[in-house]
């Protein structure tokens, strides 16, 4: 199966928080789109590995991405090496994205830029031809991405180009409020607190893409990061 987009991120709840507004969009739009999470998310402080499979299982539905996978990763602790970086090449290749969109490059959580130099760093080895991999006994072409993107999450990294989400907001709320034991929520007052527990936290999801949005004119709108300049063909490309 070939995906438009493939989204690789640490932890299941990662896509929500920062893309999936753009993720919505292209669904809508007729692309494929895909998340692999790298982590069952099973250090985090609330809940469980058990139950954020289910939560993200929600959010799938909710976005209406073609796969999600879990790499089952050790949270907090897989590196950037060569099994890692396997493991990644082989579904990259399995899935052939146009587009990889990864964590941001800087955050609080060590997991996210560890996860998104892992990422880039596959989509990158993924292909060189001298690289072999196989799948169901058969080996795999070497295919790369045409672009990797960064997603923005936790620290208010500046972006290179913004998405306007305004006709999906309201789906990007939805796909984060599927994490019901993560984020803020009466129904589980009582569990320890956590820096993305509060209501300010939840709140601050919307008041980001809000003002993103007022900086380009829009309602709502993410922001990525690149790693090489993007290209239009004319400048009324650009709104």
């Amino acid at each position: 199966m070939k995906l438009d987009i493939l989204c690789i991120a640490a932890h299941p709840d990662d896509v929500e928080l920062a893309c999936s507004g753009t993720v919505a969009k292209e669904v809508a739009n007729g692309k494929k789109v895909g998340v692999i999470d790298l982590t069952r998310g099973e250090l985090g402080t609330r809940g469980s590995a058990e139950i954020r499979d289910e939560e993200a299982a929600v959010a799938a539905k909710i976005l209406g991405l073609t796969i999600r996978e879990n790499m089952r990763f050790a949270d907090g602790f897989f590196v950037n090496d060569k099994i890692h970086q396997m493991a990644l090449i082989k579904k990259i290749r399995q899935y052939q994205p146009e587009i990889v969109i990864c964590n941001t490059i800087d955050d609080r959580h060590i997991d996210h830029a560890k996860g998104s130099q892992l990422a880039s760093d596959a989509c990158f080895l993924s292909g060189l031809i001298k690289i072999e991999t196989e799948l169901d006994g058969e080996n795999q072409a070497p295919w790369r991405p045409k672009q990797v993107y960064h997603s923005i999450q936790w620290k208010n990294v500046e972006p290179d180009f913004v998405v306007d989400i305004s006709d999906f907001i309201d789906k990007k709320l939805d796909s984060v409020r599927a994490y019901q034991t993560q984020f803020f929520n009466p129904k589980y007052e009582g569990e320890p607190d956590t820096p993305i527990s509060s209501k300010n936290f939840t709140e601050s999801i919307e008041y980001r893409a809000k003002d993103l949005g007022r900086l380009v004119g829009v309602e709502y709108a993410e922001g990525f990061t690149v790693e090489r300049y993007p290209a239009v063909d004319s400048l009324f490309d650009l709104k």
